[in-house]
């Protein structure tokens, strides 16, 4: 990428049109949004599945890795101009962030479990 002067950033700058862009983004091609505000890890309490801890862990790190691709894909799509929907790509973000910090929390609580079995006198 070459180095623009300030001369040819005010030119850029003068020619961009923020307006025309706005009018020129049809907003009856956008999907009505879904709120499942429940993320895979709400579904770990009640499995329908005999799994083992380490199955249902395995299982919900697979699905917060799933988030956080999902929200990577929402961000190159935006970034590309191939989904001008920002609300969407937010939310999609926010919903892989959320899964993100529950799994850590559980992490934590799952160490501090085992550190406190560890401590325990036999």
């Amino acid at each position: 990428m070459a180095i623009q002067t300030t001369s040819n950033l005010q030119s850029i700058l003068k020619n961009y049109d923020a307006k025309s862009w706005t009018k020129s983004s049809n907003l009856n091609e956008v999907e009505p949004l879904k709120f499942d505000i429940k993320t895979p890890l709400d579904k770990i309490g009640a499995p329908k599945e005999n799994l083992t801890f380490g199955e249902v862990l395995a299982k919900s790190i697979g699905d917060v890795n799933n988030l956080q691709k999902e929200a990577n894909m929402a961000i190159e799509k935006l970034a590309t101009g191939k989904s001008k929907n920002l609300s969407e790509t937010m939310l999609a973000i926010e919903r892989a962030d959320l899964a993100f910090k529950q799994m850590n929390q559980i992490r934590l609580k799952v160490v501090e479990a085992y550190r406190e079995i560890m401590r325990m006198q036999v």
